[in-house]
Protein backbone atom coordinates (compact mmCIF):
# COMPACT_ATOMS: atom_id res chain seq x y z
CA UNK A 1 0.00 0.00 0.00
CA UNK A 2 1.47 3.73 -0.98
CA UNK A 3 1.21 5.92 1.75
CA UNK A 4 1.25 9.45 0.40
CA UNK A 5 1.77 12.63 2.77
CA UNK A 6 0.01 15.87 3.22
CA UNK A 7 0.25 19.04 4.98
CA UNK A 8 -1.80 19.29 8.07
CA UNK A 9 -3.08 22.54 6.69
CA UNK A 10 -3.89 21.34 2.90
CA UNK A 11 -4.43 18.13 1.90
CA UNK A 12 -4.33 18.84 -2.16
CA UNK A 13 -0.65 18.74 -1.93
CA UNK A 14 0.68 15.40 -1.91
CA UNK A 15 4.10 14.33 -1.88
CA UNK A 16 5.47 10.74 -2.26
CA UNK A 17 7.60 9.53 1.35
CA UNK A 18 11.14 10.76 0.40
CA UNK A 19 10.05 14.31 -0.93
CA UNK A 20 7.96 14.83 2.48
CA UNK A 21 11.48 14.14 3.96
CA UNK A 22 13.47 16.26 1.18
CA UNK A 23 11.14 19.32 1.99
CA UNK A 24 10.90 18.87 5.93
CA UNK A 25 8.30 21.40 6.70
CA UNK A 26 5.44 22.11 3.90
CA UNK A 27 5.18 25.45 2.08
CA UNK A 28 2.25 26.80 3.97
CA UNK A 29 3.93 26.05 7.50
CA UNK A 30 2.36 22.82 7.90
CA UNK A 31 3.55 19.67 9.10
CA UNK A 32 3.31 16.51 6.92
CA UNK A 33 1.31 13.73 7.98
CA UNK A 34 0.56 10.18 5.90
CA UNK A 35 -3.12 10.34 3.84
CA UNK A 36 -3.67 7.18 6.26
CA UNK A 37 -2.14 5.23 9.09
CA UNK A 38 -0.85 2.05 8.35
CA UNK A 39 -1.08 -0.87 10.42
CA UNK A 40 1.62 -3.74 10.96
CA UNK A 41 1.59 -6.73 8.69
CA UNK A 42 3.88 -8.71 11.10
CA UNK A 43 2.10 -10.75 13.69
CA UNK A 44 3.39 -9.33 17.87
CA UNK A 45 4.84 -12.99 17.84
CA UNK A 46 6.85 -12.22 14.37
CA UNK A 47 8.10 -9.05 15.69
CA UNK A 48 9.37 -10.68 19.20
CA UNK A 49 11.99 -12.49 17.31
CA UNK A 50 13.58 -9.50 15.51
CA UNK A 51 16.58 -7.37 16.40
CA UNK A 52 16.43 -3.80 16.67
CA UNK A 53 17.09 -3.44 13.36
CA UNK A 54 14.67 -5.87 11.77
CA UNK A 55 12.12 -4.09 13.87
CA UNK A 56 13.47 -0.87 12.30
CA UNK A 57 12.68 -2.34 8.87
CA UNK A 58 8.91 -3.79 9.61
CA UNK A 59 8.13 -0.37 10.82
CA UNK A 60 9.42 2.16 8.69
CA UNK A 61 8.70 -0.05 5.33
CA UNK A 62 5.15 1.01 5.92
CA UNK A 63 5.69 4.47 5.70
CA UNK A 64 8.48 5.17 3.57
CA UNK A 65 6.91 3.15 0.82
CA UNK A 66 8.24 4.47 -2.04
CA UNK A 67 11.98 3.48 -0.44
CA UNK A 68 13.08 0.16 -2.05
CA UNK A 69 13.71 -2.84 0.30
CA UNK A 70 17.25 -2.63 -0.07
CA UNK A 71 17.40 1.56 0.31
CA UNK A 72 15.88 0.82 3.48
CA UNK A 73 17.89 -1.73 4.87
CA UNK A 74 20.85 -0.05 3.97
CA UNK A 75 19.85 3.26 5.61
CA UNK A 76 19.23 0.89 8.96
CA UNK A 77 22.28 -0.91 8.67
CA UNK A 78 24.03 2.56 8.37
CA UNK A 79 22.24 4.10 11.33
CA UNK A 80 22.51 1.60 13.74
CA UNK A 81 25.83 -0.18 14.38
CA UNK A 82 28.95 0.32 16.09
CA UNK A 83 27.73 3.88 16.91
CA UNK A 84 25.84 2.27 19.98
CA UNK A 85 27.22 1.00 22.41
CA UNK A 86 24.95 -1.97 23.08
CA UNK A 87 23.37 -4.45 20.72
CA UNK A 88 20.05 -4.23 22.12
CA UNK A 89 20.31 -0.30 20.53
CA UNK A 90 17.21 0.58 23.37
CA UNK A 91 17.99 -1.89 26.03
CA UNK A 92 15.22 -1.34 28.98
CA UNK A 93 16.19 -1.83 32.74
CA UNK A 94 13.61 -2.53 35.70
CA UNK A 95 13.86 0.61 38.44
CA UNK A 96 11.37 1.77 41.18
CA UNK A 97 8.03 0.10 39.89
CA UNK A 98 8.58 1.00 35.90
CA UNK A 99 10.37 0.13 32.96
CA UNK A 100 13.39 2.80 31.92
CA UNK A 101 13.84 2.36 27.59
CA UNK A 102 17.05 3.69 27.20
CA UNK A 103 17.40 5.47 24.08
CA UNK A 104 20.74 6.85 24.93
CA UNK A 105 22.95 4.12 23.93
CA UNK A 106 23.96 6.38 20.34
CA UNK A 107 26.83 8.30 19.49
CA UNK A 108 25.54 11.53 21.45
CA UNK A 109 24.17 9.93 24.34
CA UNK A 110 20.64 11.08 23.87
CA UNK A 111 16.93 9.68 22.42
CA UNK A 112 17.80 12.13 19.28
CA UNK A 113 20.26 9.85 18.48
CA UNK A 114 17.69 6.57 17.60
CA UNK A 115 16.97 9.28 14.60
CA UNK A 116 19.29 11.39 13.54
CA UNK A 117 21.47 8.32 13.01
CA UNK A 118 19.12 7.41 10.32
CA UNK A 119 17.81 10.74 8.96
CA UNK A 120 21.12 11.83 6.98
CA UNK A 121 20.67 8.74 5.14
CA UNK A 122 16.98 8.22 4.47
CA UNK A 123 18.10 12.12 3.42
CA UNK A 124 20.65 11.72 0.77
CA UNK A 125 18.96 8.35 -0.55
CA UNK A 126 15.67 10.55 -1.46
CA UNK A 127 17.72 13.26 -2.99
CA UNK A 128 19.22 10.57 -5.56
CA UNK A 129 15.67 9.12 -5.67
CA UNK A 130 14.66 12.47 -6.60
CA UNK A 131 17.35 13.64 -8.82
CA UNK A 132 17.43 16.71 -6.77
CA UNK A 133 20.70 18.93 -7.86
CA UNK A 134 21.02 21.47 -5.45
CA UNK A 135 22.85 20.83 -1.90
CA UNK A 136 20.66 20.59 0.97
CA UNK A 137 20.86 23.02 4.06
CA UNK A 138 19.83 21.71 6.80
CA UNK A 139 18.36 24.28 9.42
CA UNK A 140 17.93 22.96 13.27
CA UNK A 141 16.97 24.90 16.06
CA UNK A 142 17.79 22.55 18.85
CA UNK A 143 16.69 22.95 22.95
CA UNK A 144 20.06 20.78 23.54
CA UNK A 145 20.10 17.13 22.13
CA UNK A 146 18.41 17.87 18.84
CA UNK A 147 21.68 19.84 17.71
CA UNK A 148 24.16 17.85 18.54
CA UNK A 149 23.10 14.46 17.37
CA UNK A 150 22.04 16.38 14.09
CA UNK A 151 25.35 18.01 13.34
CA UNK A 152 26.95 14.47 14.22
CA UNK A 153 24.76 12.92 11.64
CA UNK A 154 25.48 14.85 9.01
CA UNK A 155 28.78 15.78 9.66
CA UNK A 156 30.96 15.74 6.51
CA UNK A 157 27.81 14.03 4.25
CA UNK A 158 28.15 14.71 0.98
CA UNK A 159 25.62 16.76 -0.43
CA UNK A 160 24.42 18.37 2.66
CA UNK A 161 25.54 21.39 4.58
CA UNK A 162 23.95 21.76 8.63
CA UNK A 163 23.24 25.17 10.57
CA UNK A 164 22.11 24.31 14.60
CA UNK A 165 21.15 27.56 16.33
CA UNK A 166 20.28 26.85 20.11
CA UNK A 167 19.79 29.35 22.91
CA UNK A 168 22.83 30.43 24.22
CA UNK A 169 22.34 30.65 27.87
CA UNK A 170 19.57 27.86 28.16
CA UNK A 171 21.01 24.34 27.17
CA UNK A 172 23.91 22.36 30.02
CA UNK A 173 27.21 22.89 29.99
CA UNK A 174 27.49 19.49 28.60
CA UNK A 175 24.95 20.20 25.63
CA UNK A 176 26.62 23.12 24.31
CA UNK A 177 30.31 22.07 24.50
CA UNK A 178 28.90 18.67 22.76
CA UNK A 179 28.07 21.34 19.94
CA UNK A 180 30.74 23.51 19.98
CA UNK A 181 33.30 21.47 19.46
CA UNK A 182 31.69 19.26 16.76
CA UNK A 183 34.06 18.98 13.40
CA UNK A 184 33.20 18.99 9.83
CA UNK A 185 33.81 21.16 6.58
CA UNK A 186 30.10 21.49 6.57
CA UNK A 187 28.80 22.22 9.93
CA UNK A 188 28.10 25.54 11.80
CA UNK A 189 26.97 26.00 15.33
CA UNK A 190 25.58 29.42 16.25
CA UNK A 191 23.67 30.46 19.37
CA UNK A 192 21.17 32.94 20.04
CA UNK A 193 20.12 35.46 22.59
CA UNK A 194 16.81 33.89 23.73
CA UNK A 195 15.29 30.79 24.23
CA UNK A 196 14.19 27.68 22.28
CA UNK A 197 11.20 28.93 21.22
CA UNK A 198 12.50 32.07 19.66
CA UNK A 199 14.98 29.83 17.85
CA UNK A 200 12.40 27.64 16.68
CA UNK A 201 10.48 30.52 15.48
CA UNK A 202 12.97 32.09 13.77
CA UNK A 203 13.80 28.63 11.69
CA UNK A 204 10.36 28.34 11.00
CA UNK A 205 10.47 32.26 9.15
CA UNK A 206 13.06 30.90 7.17
CA UNK A 207 11.62 28.31 6.12
CA UNK A 208 8.55 30.06 5.31
CA UNK A 209 10.39 33.17 3.88
CA UNK A 210 9.78 32.49 -0.06
CA UNK A 211 12.19 35.23 -0.90
CA UNK A 212 15.51 34.36 0.97
CA UNK A 213 14.26 30.53 -0.52
CA UNK A 214 14.54 31.17 -4.44
CA UNK A 215 17.23 33.61 -3.58
CA UNK A 216 19.15 30.66 -2.76
CA UNK A 217 18.01 28.19 -4.92
CA UNK A 218 19.31 30.31 -7.57
CA UNK A 219 22.87 29.92 -6.04
CA UNK A 220 22.56 25.67 -5.31
CA UNK A 221 20.91 25.02 -2.28
CA UNK A 222 17.48 23.93 -0.76
CA UNK A 223 16.10 24.38 3.01
CA UNK A 224 15.45 20.61 4.66
CA UNK A 225 15.04 20.19 8.44
CA UNK A 226 16.07 17.29 10.82
CA UNK A 227 13.63 18.75 13.93
CA UNK A 228 10.87 16.32 14.51
CA UNK A 229 8.73 18.69 12.35
CA UNK A 230 10.56 16.33 9.44
CA UNK A 231 8.48 12.88 9.02
CA UNK A 232 12.20 11.48 8.54
CA UNK A 233 12.73 12.02 11.99
CA UNK A 234 9.24 11.31 13.94
CA UNK A 235 8.90 7.66 11.94
CA UNK A 236 12.32 6.12 13.29
CA UNK A 237 11.42 7.11 16.54
CA UNK A 238 7.94 4.76 16.20
CA UNK A 239 10.23 1.90 16.24
CA UNK A 240 11.54 2.36 19.96
CA UNK A 241 7.99 1.95 21.16
CA UNK A 242 7.17 -1.03 19.08
CA UNK A 243 10.90 -3.09 20.23
CA UNK A 244 10.60 -1.61 23.81
CA UNK A 245 6.89 -3.92 23.78
CA UNK A 246 8.71 -6.58 21.87
CA UNK A 247 11.47 -6.87 24.69
CA UNK A 248 8.71 -7.17 27.46
CA UNK A 249 6.90 -9.59 25.79
CA UNK A 250 10.00 -11.87 24.96
CA UNK A 251 11.79 -11.52 28.17
CA UNK A 252 8.66 -12.74 29.88
CA UNK A 253 7.88 -9.37 32.29
CA UNK A 254 4.14 -8.78 30.06
CA UNK A 255 1.93 -11.34 28.85
CA UNK A 256 0.87 -12.02 24.84
CA UNK A 257 -1.67 -9.21 24.54
CA UNK A 258 -1.22 -7.75 27.60
CA UNK A 259 -1.13 -3.65 27.22
CA UNK A 260 1.41 -1.42 28.50
CA UNK A 261 1.34 2.61 29.02
CA UNK A 262 3.85 4.40 28.07
CA UNK A 263 5.11 7.87 29.68
CA UNK A 264 6.89 9.97 27.74
CA UNK A 265 8.91 13.88 28.98
CA UNK A 266 8.45 15.85 26.04
CA UNK A 267 8.03 19.69 25.22
CA UNK A 268 7.81 19.28 21.61
CA UNK A 269 5.36 16.65 21.41
CA UNK A 270 7.43 14.63 18.97
CA UNK A 271 8.56 11.70 21.14
CA UNK A 272 5.07 11.27 22.60
CA UNK A 273 3.76 11.45 19.04
CA UNK A 274 5.46 8.70 17.82
CA UNK A 275 4.18 6.57 20.95
CA UNK A 276 0.79 7.90 19.50
CA UNK A 277 1.52 6.61 16.34
CA UNK A 278 3.13 3.08 17.71
CA UNK A 279 -0.34 2.28 19.51
CA UNK A 280 -2.27 2.63 16.16
CA UNK A 281 0.49 0.49 14.19
CA UNK A 282 -1.43 -2.22 16.18
CA UNK A 283 1.01 -2.20 19.27
CA UNK A 284 -1.65 -2.84 22.75
CA UNK A 285 -0.72 0.39 24.94
CA UNK A 286 -3.18 1.45 27.44
CA UNK A 287 -2.06 4.57 28.62
CA UNK A 288 -0.12 7.47 26.60
CA UNK A 289 1.23 9.64 29.77
CA UNK A 290 2.56 13.08 29.07
CA UNK A 291 5.30 14.74 31.49
CA UNK A 292 5.99 18.69 31.05
CA UNK A 293 8.60 20.32 33.44
CA UNK A 294 7.70 23.57 34.85
CA UNK A 295 6.75 24.96 31.38
CA UNK A 296 3.74 23.18 31.72
CA UNK A 297 1.74 23.94 28.39
CA UNK A 298 1.28 21.02 27.64
CA UNK A 299 -0.44 19.70 30.55
CA UNK A 300 -2.67 22.98 31.15
CA UNK A 301 -3.86 21.84 27.79
CA UNK A 302 -4.72 18.29 28.27
CA UNK A 303 -6.31 19.64 31.74
CA UNK A 304 -8.31 22.14 29.87
CA UNK A 305 -8.44 21.74 25.76
CA UNK A 306 -6.88 25.09 25.73
CA UNK A 307 -3.29 25.69 24.35
CA UNK A 308 -2.26 28.49 25.29
CA UNK A 309 1.47 29.82 25.37
CA UNK A 310 0.86 33.28 27.01
CA UNK A 311 -1.36 32.66 29.81
CA UNK A 312 -0.90 30.19 32.75
CA UNK A 313 -3.81 27.54 33.78
CA UNK A 314 -5.09 28.38 37.72
CA UNK A 315 -5.26 24.98 38.26
CA UNK A 316 -7.33 25.66 41.59
CA UNK A 317 -10.15 27.29 39.32
CA UNK A 318 -9.09 26.05 35.78
CA UNK A 319 -8.95 29.76 34.18
CA UNK A 320 -5.79 31.00 32.46
CA UNK A 321 -5.45 33.97 34.46
CA UNK A 322 -1.86 34.57 34.81
CA UNK A 323 1.11 35.08 32.83
CA UNK A 324 2.86 32.65 31.38
CA UNK A 325 6.78 32.92 31.75
CA UNK A 326 9.30 30.92 30.21
CA UNK A 327 11.47 29.24 32.84
CA UNK A 328 15.17 27.57 32.79
CA UNK A 329 14.89 24.07 33.98
CA UNK A 330 17.54 21.27 35.10
CA UNK A 331 15.66 19.66 32.18
CA UNK A 332 16.06 22.04 29.22
CA UNK A 333 14.90 20.19 26.48
CA UNK A 334 11.70 20.32 27.85
CA UNK A 335 12.06 24.33 28.23
CA UNK A 336 9.64 24.87 25.24
CA UNK A 337 6.07 26.82 25.19
CA UNK A 338 5.48 26.46 21.55
CA UNK A 339 4.92 22.36 20.64
CA UNK A 340 5.18 22.25 17.06
CA UNK A 341 4.36 18.89 16.64
CA UNK A 342 0.97 19.14 18.59
CA UNK A 343 -0.19 20.13 15.75
CA UNK A 344 -0.26 16.27 13.98
CA UNK A 345 -1.99 15.23 16.96
CA UNK A 346 -4.86 17.88 16.69
CA UNK A 347 -4.92 17.59 12.61
CA UNK A 348 -6.35 13.84 13.72
CA UNK A 349 -8.23 14.60 16.71
CA UNK A 350 -10.17 17.18 14.15
CA UNK A 351 -11.23 14.44 12.23
CA UNK A 352 -8.17 14.86 9.86
CA UNK A 353 -9.66 18.40 8.74
CA UNK A 354 -6.98 20.39 7.28
CA UNK A 355 -9.24 23.43 7.33
CA UNK A 356 -10.22 23.19 10.86
CA UNK A 357 -6.46 22.43 12.18
CA UNK A 358 -5.49 25.53 10.10
CA UNK A 359 -8.17 28.13 11.44
CA UNK A 360 -6.68 27.02 15.01
CA UNK A 361 -2.98 27.40 14.06
CA UNK A 362 -4.06 30.82 12.84
CA UNK A 363 -5.74 31.30 15.93
CA UNK A 364 -2.43 30.37 17.64
CA UNK A 365 -0.59 32.74 15.39
CA UNK A 366 -3.29 35.50 16.11
CA UNK A 367 -3.74 35.55 19.60
CA UNK A 368 -1.34 32.94 21.24
CA UNK A 369 -3.98 30.28 22.19
CA UNK A 370 -6.91 28.40 20.75
CA UNK A 371 -9.31 26.14 22.33
CA UNK A 372 -10.55 22.37 20.80
CA UNK A 373 -13.79 21.22 20.67
CA UNK A 374 -15.55 19.03 23.28
CA UNK A 375 -15.50 16.18 20.53
CA UNK A 376 -11.85 16.42 20.25
CA UNK A 377 -11.45 16.57 23.88
CA UNK A 378 -13.21 13.10 23.57
CA UNK A 379 -10.62 11.90 20.82
CA UNK A 380 -7.86 12.17 24.21
CA UNK A 381 -8.90 10.00 26.28
CA UNK A 382 -5.73 7.81 25.65
CA UNK A 383 -3.75 10.67 27.20
CA UNK A 384 -2.90 11.17 30.90
CA UNK A 385 -0.86 14.06 31.67
CA UNK A 386 1.53 15.88 34.38
CA UNK A 387 4.03 18.24 35.45
CA UNK A 388 7.07 18.02 38.00
CA UNK A 389 8.86 20.59 39.71
CA UNK A 390 12.40 21.26 40.44
CA UNK A 391 12.28 19.43 43.49
CA UNK A 392 10.12 17.00 42.19
CA UNK A 393 12.60 16.36 39.79
CA UNK A 394 15.85 16.20 42.08
CA UNK A 395 13.60 14.47 44.41
CA UNK A 396 12.75 11.41 41.42
CA UNK A 397 16.94 11.38 40.91
CA UNK A 398 17.33 11.30 44.83
CA UNK A 399 15.23 8.50 45.44
CA UNK A 400 15.41 6.25 42.65
CA UNK A 401 19.49 6.02 43.08
CA UNK A 402 18.98 5.77 47.24
CA UNK A 403 16.20 2.89 46.30
CA UNK A 404 17.63 1.15 43.43
CA UNK A 405 20.85 2.31 42.93
CA UNK A 406 19.98 3.34 39.52
CA UNK A 407 21.07 7.07 37.90
CA UNK A 408 18.68 8.94 35.63
CA UNK A 409 18.95 12.55 33.73
CA UNK A 410 16.56 15.31 34.90
CA UNK A 411 14.19 14.46 31.86
CA UNK A 412 13.58 11.17 32.70
CA UNK A 413 13.11 11.89 36.50
CA UNK A 414 10.03 14.44 35.38
CA UNK A 415 8.62 11.61 33.00
CA UNK A 416 9.35 9.58 36.52
CA UNK A 417 8.38 11.29 38.96
CA UNK A 418 4.88 12.12 36.77
CA UNK A 419 3.94 8.40 36.67
CA UNK A 420 4.55 8.06 40.23
CA UNK A 421 1.86 10.35 40.74
CA UNK A 422 -0.41 8.97 38.25
CA UNK A 423 0.00 4.84 39.35
CA UNK A 424 -0.60 6.43 43.08
CA UNK A 425 -3.95 8.80 42.23
CA UNK A 426 -5.25 6.39 39.23
CA UNK A 427 -4.34 3.33 41.07
CA UNK A 428 -3.51 1.98 37.94
CA UNK A 429 -1.04 -1.09 37.79
CA UNK A 430 -0.09 -1.38 33.91
CA UNK A 431 3.33 -2.63 33.12
CA UNK A 432 4.70 1.17 32.36
CA UNK A 433 7.61 2.21 29.81
CA UNK A 434 9.43 5.77 30.68
CA UNK A 435 11.30 6.65 27.95
CA UNK A 436 14.83 7.44 29.39
CA UNK A 437 15.55 10.08 27.02
CA UNK A 438 19.31 11.52 28.19
CA UNK A 439 22.71 9.64 29.59
CA UNK A 440 22.51 11.23 33.31
CA UNK A 441 26.14 12.14 31.93
CA UNK A 442 24.60 14.96 29.85
CA UNK A 443 23.80 16.95 33.22
CA UNK A 444 26.12 15.59 35.71
CA UNK A 445 25.60 18.85 37.61
CA UNK A 446 21.91 18.45 37.90
CA UNK A 447 21.79 14.52 38.68
CA UNK A 448 24.72 15.00 41.41
CA UNK A 449 23.35 17.71 43.17
CA UNK A 450 19.86 16.23 43.83
CA UNK A 451 21.83 12.72 44.97
CA UNK A 452 23.71 15.15 47.21
CA UNK A 453 24.51 19.07 46.84
CA UNK A 454 28.19 18.72 48.85
CA UNK A 455 28.74 17.72 44.59
CA UNK A 456 27.99 21.31 43.72
CA UNK A 457 31.25 22.40 44.55
CA UNK A 458 32.99 20.35 41.91
CA UNK A 459 33.97 21.50 38.33
CA UNK A 460 31.95 20.42 35.44
CA UNK A 461 34.93 17.31 34.85
CA UNK A 462 35.32 16.57 38.12
CA UNK A 463 31.57 15.39 38.27
CA UNK A 464 31.70 13.54 34.99
CA UNK A 465 34.67 11.40 37.03
CA UNK A 466 31.80 11.68 40.22
CA UNK A 467 29.03 10.21 38.30
CA UNK A 468 31.35 7.32 37.01
CA UNK A 469 32.36 6.21 40.73
CA UNK A 470 28.48 7.01 41.99
CA UNK A 471 26.65 5.16 39.15
CA UNK A 472 29.08 2.18 38.39
CA UNK A 473 28.34 3.25 34.36
CA UNK A 474 31.47 4.33 32.27
CA UNK A 475 31.77 7.15 31.07
CA UNK A 476 30.71 7.37 27.88
CA UNK A 477 32.94 8.20 24.95
CA UNK A 478 30.67 11.04 23.83
CA UNK A 479 32.33 12.68 26.98
CA UNK A 480 35.43 11.85 26.60
CA UNK A 481 35.70 13.20 23.26
CA UNK A 482 34.70 16.50 24.65
CA UNK A 483 37.36 17.21 27.62
CA UNK A 484 40.14 18.27 25.57
CA UNK A 485 38.20 19.22 22.30
CA UNK A 486 38.96 23.00 20.87
CA UNK A 487 35.99 25.15 20.41
CA UNK A 488 35.04 25.53 16.76
CA UNK A 489 32.11 27.56 17.11
CA UNK A 490 31.49 30.80 19.37
CA UNK A 491 29.00 33.41 17.07
CA UNK A 492 25.94 34.41 19.02
CA UNK A 493 23.59 36.32 17.22
CA UNK A 494 20.19 37.85 18.00
CA UNK A 495 17.25 35.95 16.83
CA UNK A 496 16.19 39.00 13.97
CA UNK A 497 20.14 38.35 12.44
CA UNK A 498 19.71 34.93 11.97
CA UNK A 499 18.88 34.61 8.40
CA UNK A 500 21.98 36.80 7.73
CA UNK A 501 24.32 34.14 9.73
CA UNK A 502 22.61 31.93 7.24
CA UNK A 503 23.78 33.67 4.12
CA UNK A 504 26.71 34.10 5.34
CA UNK A 505 27.36 30.65 6.41
CA UNK A 506 26.12 29.66 2.72
CA UNK A 507 28.32 32.68 1.24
Amino acid sequence: MEILYHSTRDKNIKLTASQAILQGLAEDGGLFVPEKMPVLDKSIEELKGMDYRQTAYEVMKLFFTDYTEDELKNCIAKAYDEKFDCEEIAPIAAAGGAYYLELFHGATIAFKDMALSILPHLMTTAAKKNALKEEIVILTATSGDTGKAALAGFADVPGTRIMVFYPKNGVSAVQERQMVTQRGSNVRVVGITGNFDDAQTGVKQIFNDAEMKEELKQKGFVFSSANSINIGRLIPQVVYYVYAYTTLLRSGRIHDKEAINVCVPTGNFGNILAAFYAKQLGIPIAKLICASNKNRVLTDFFASGTYDKLHERNEANGSFDSERSFVLTGSPSMDILISSNLERLIWQIAGCDEEKNAALMKELNAKGSYAISDDMKEKLADFSYGYASEEDTAEKIRSLYADCSYVIDPHTAVAGMVYDRYRKESGDETPTVIASTASPYKFARTVLCAIDPEYGKLGDMELIDKLQEVSKVDIPQAIEDIRSAPVLHDIVCETADMPREVREFLK
